[in-house]
């Protein structure tokens, strides 16, 4: 694990999908950026996107607010992912965030 600063420890082999996640962008993704940095305290606040938090890639992240943001997609609504992003959720609380999740219909309506 690899530990920066306002960061939390990740898992090193995860960097370069980041990275690959970075440049290609959900159209809810790239919209939720573009409106977020457009906001009063996006320079105050620093977000950044596809974030190695552990050993999961959030989509969005704060350290000043401890906050991840998750942008979920269709495939999001069917029972394993719901699981799946329970789990991650309750993980990602147990080392003290707090996770938000928007759906991209509700990114699309902001």
């Amino acid at each position: 694990m690899t530990s920066k600063n306002n960061s939390f420890s990740y898992d090193e082999s995860i960097k370069e999908k980041a990275r690959m996640l970075r440049t290609q962008p959900t159209p809810a993704e790239k919209l939720f950026w573009k409106q977020l940095k457009a906001m009063p305290f996006y320079k105050s606040l620093a977000f950044n996107r596809q974030k190695p938090v552990g050993s999961y890639i959030v989509d969005f992240y704060c350290h000043k607010l401890r906050l991840v943001i998750e942008i979920d997609g269709h495939s999001h609504g069917e029972t394993r992912a719901i699981v799946s992003d329970q789990k991650r959720t309750k993980i990602l609380e147990s080392k003290g965030l707090t996770v938000s999740r928007f759906t991209n219909a509700e990114v699309e309506k902001i």
